[in-house]
């Protein structure tokens, strides 16, 4: 009896650890469902700084690292329009900030032209903590591990509307199309978006852009970045 269930437990482990992919891969579901790999934990292909330079830092524990990249943002060369996003993310500063920037409509005005989900240490719920979007949504709770640990996160765009997972729980999201004031969200909050110096309506944000991460001045590690588009 105790040899047919070692036997049942071993076999459930080999069919879970068949399930999983190692870092920077791609799990056999995930290729039949199209999910495309677009950091491969090695070297910097595909991605470069958004002012057009090469990214300065090396891979890091299998990790792109934006933190003195050369850029204020390393992005990925290929624009995306509705896709949902994976990736894990980690800092071992009490003080990080950084961004998951998508939709980037302009790599040289990456702050104005498209979408960032903050990146941040503490336990806020605001629009400038972990899993917001950034200066327009604040989140429904705090889901960050702490600091040290890695966090997965999951961007999910199509058409207007935005959500983001962070550790398995949606914790924000937003429909661009109710930002329809310049300068304003729904909320009657200002917000910082401008284009050549006039507030924008958010509505009118490219629905199609680069994606990158964020040096903020701290040190931030980003790992198995997946994405799949979605039809129209």
């Amino acid at each position: 009896m105790r040899l047919v269930v070692l036997s049942s437990m071993v076999l459930m482990l080999c069919v879970n650890a068949a399930a999983l992919a190692a870092d920077n891969s791609l799990t056999e579901k995930e290729r039949e469902q199209g999910w495309r790999l677009l950091f491969n934990g090695k070297d910097l292909t595909g991605w470069q700084c958004n002012n057009g330079r090469p990214i300065a830092t090396k891979i890091e524990d299998g990790s792109l690292v934006p933190y003195k990249s050369g850029g204020y943002l390393i992005i990925h060369e290929k624009a995306f329009g509705d896709f949902v996003l994976k990736c894990d993310v980690r800092w071992e500063d009490p003080r990080c900030n950084s961004g998951i920037f998508f939709r980037v409509e302009n790599p040289n005005d990456p702050v104005n032209t498209g979408f960032e989900v903050q990146i941040m240490s503490g336990e806020g719920t605001g629009k400038h903590d972990l899993g917001a979007i950034y200066d327009l949504v604040g989140t429904t709770r705090n889901a960050g591990k702490p600091t040290g640990e890695w966090n997965s996160v999951e961007i999910r765009c199509k058409g207007p509307h935005i959500a983001v997972t962070v550790n398995g729980e949606q914790v924000s999201k937003i429909n661009c199309d109710d930002f329809d004031r310049p300068g304003l969200c729904p909320d009657g909050e200002g917000h910082k978006y401008r284009l050549n110096g006039q507030p924008r309506a958010i509505k009118d944000f490219a629905r199609r852009g680069f994606l990158g991460f964020q040096d903020h001045g701290h040190k931030v590690w980003y790992k198995n970045v997946k994405l799949l588009e979605l039809s129209e």
